[in-house]
């Protein structure tokens, strides 16, 4: 579904991503864990066409930037970007109109309603909490009901029960077949919902392994996580 070749993306002389490569199937939750500065966020923007790089990102066979990868392919980023003279309702109604969608105030309401935004619906964006906000983000990012959703650091500023909700909605798309891509550096928040994940350190791919792979090593996914990025040949680069 969600297949990365040979990504590089460099800031002047500084290497964000180096030659970054994996292929995600239909399905499953994939994490993407590494410390502040591995190159997590670069590569999201990378993949949701937001970056220009070197290399070739494709989805469901379609090159990500075509308007045929955007259709299926949805986005949360880290930092809520809302429009302060908008409401609540009018953001929701905002992306159904650019997704061109039609039977959707059912599930918007839905969605506002699991994420308790339902009684903010006539406020507006810059009448949110950052809580609010992030959770509005959310509801936004699922809203066109992305075959391919990318989350960028999805759970910083929500509440225990917006967090709740967003595993569970997590463990839906799963079931449901779509691929779930989530880049974090919050270990033990995603800890037992991940089926496969994949660790960046300076802009490097270290390590891609399934939840079973990792069980059968006899370490946990934390051991895994720290051998990489605090061995010496990490730090060294």
């Amino acid at each position: 579904m969600l297949e990365v070749s040979h990504v590089t993306k460099m800031y002047g002389k500084t290497v964000a991503c180096n030659d970054v490569t994996f292929t995600l199937p239909d399905g499953g939750i994939t994490v993407l864990l590494g410390p502040n500065g591995a190159g997590k966020s670069t590569l999201i923007k990378s993949i949701i066409g937001f970056l220009r790089y070197g290399g070739t990102i494709a989805v469901d066979g379609k090159l990500n930037k075509t308007i045929e990868a955007k259709r299926i392919l949805g986005y949360v980023p880290e930092m809520p970007s809302l429009y302060p003279n908008l409401t609540v309702s009018e953001h929701m109604e905002f992306v159904a109109r650019a997704y061109r969608l039609t039977d959707y105030k059912g599930y918007a309401e839905q969605l506002l309603d699991r994420f308790e935004l339902t009684d903010k619906k006539k406020k507006f964006g810059d009448e949110l909490s950052k809580g609010m906000q992030q959770k509005l983000n959310i509801c936004l990012g699922l809203l066109p009901k992305p075959r391919v959703i990318l989350l960028d650091e999805p759970m910083i500023g929500l509440d225990p029960h917006a967090i709740k909700e967003l595993k569970n909605v997590f463990m839906e798309l799963r079931e449901a077949g779509d691929t779930v891509f989530v880049s974090t550096h919050m270990i033990d928040s995603i800890d037992m919902l991940w089926d496969r994940t994949l660790i960046m350190q300076s802009g490097v791919l270290r390590a891609d392994v399934t939840r079973e792979e990792l069980e059968n090593s006899g370490q946990t996914l934390e051991e895994l996580f720290f051998s990489i990025t605090e061995s010496p040949e990490a730090e060294e680069k």
